[in-house]
């Protein structure tokens, strides 16, 4: 198939062939590898002249190949009314363009074929992504219904809390593709979410989020990070507005120092024991933070207040960095 050309018929390129075979100039190139150079098509013996040559009134052509990865993509042809005779030197010069023509060919087939590659992969991801949360939110629902049918006052708070953190990981991956790529997320929008979720599971308290945006995070890491946040504010409904008394909880989220970001929970409750110790609290919530904060390579600030209670978490935004803060 004549695919380009120049001073051609209108109804030749992209309508008119010739043979592929060895009878053909054309085709001799493909078939043999061989460049051909014939200035008295006429007279050739090697090969019948295409009538497509002779309706142009061609008397001379030169044909080499355009090559690709393994096989030729086809052959490049100049062709010539003219009296004047092609050299081998117009040969050796079409087979040079030809060859810059054949990578630019490949070159164009590797990157529809990445293209296409990675469209698939995309289009896998968001499947598998799909299917994840729905079988995270299909366990959430199965712990949240087991809390409520157990009806002990002991194990239903544990199985609540327990839905309320594979909910957290679920709103991750529902997230996963409508912020910047699959292993990035907005932490502020992020955490808004888990936070928005959790005034439902703690109604003695308000929960509000100031949550500064554009903070781009590694899903592997925004993870953690709101888990920690559910921890702390599952912790206060516990300790700091216990009983019937209610109140608000505030959580703040921004960017801190050297490439840090910071999440702040605090609390207007009853404040800590005297002999509260982070790093020795026994309680679940409190050895789940500690891992997560081991787990982001972070440190957590605990700052009394009057009234309440502030958290103060500051995790390096890229992993393989530490930072240091006092605890107090």
């Amino acid at each position: 198939m004549v695919r380009a050309g120049v001073g051609w018929a209108p109804d030749i390129v992209g309508v008119a062939s010739v043979g592929d075979d060895l009878a053909s100039p054309a085709g001799f190139a493909l078939r043999t590898g061989q460049p051909v150079l014939a200035n008295q098509l006429e007279n050739e013996e090697r090969f019948r002249t295409p009538e497509l040559l002779t309706r142009h009134g061609i008397h001379r052509a030169m044909n080499v190949i355009l090559q690709g990865d393994g096989r030729p993509f086809g052959v490049l042809e100049v062709d010539s009314r003219s009296e004047h005779e092609f050299s081998t030197q117009d040969v050796a010069f079409l087979q040079g363009a030809a060859n810059l023509l054949g990578m630019a060919i490949e070159r164009e087939h590797n990157e529809r074929s990445l293209k296409a590659a990675f469209a698939s992969q995309e289009a896998l991801l968001k499947e598998i992504t799909h299917r994840v949360n729905n079988s995270l939110a299909i366990v959430a629902g199965m712990l949240k219904l087991q809390a409520s049918e157990v009806n002990d006052p002991e194990l239903t708070p544990h199985l609540e809390e327990a839905a309320y953190r594979v909910a957290a990981v679920a709103r991750a991956h529902e997230r996963i593709h409508q912020g910047n790529g699959p292993d990035r997320l907005d932490l502020g929008v992020y955490v808004k979410d888990v936070c928005q979720d959790l005034n439902g599971a703690v109604p003695v308290c308000h929960i509000e989020v100031a949550a500064e945006p554009g903070i781009n995070v590694m899903t592997d890491r925004a993870v953690p990070i709101a888990l920690m946040a559910g921890e702390l504010i599952t912790n206060a409904a516990k300790y700091a507005y216990d009983g019937n008394q209610s109140g608000y909880v505030w959580v703040r989220v921004g960017r801190g120092a050297n490439e840090t970001v910071e999440l702040s929970v605090r609390d207007e409750g009853r404040g800590l024991p005297a002999d509260f110790e982070l790093r020795s609290a026994p309680g679940l919530g409190m050895r789940v933070l500690r891992a997560l904060s081991w787990q982001l390579n972070a440190t957590i600030e605990v700052r009394r207040l009057d009234p309440g209670t502030e958290f103060v978490v500051t995790v390096p935004r890229e992993p393989n960095c530490s930072v240091e803060t006092e605890n107090m």
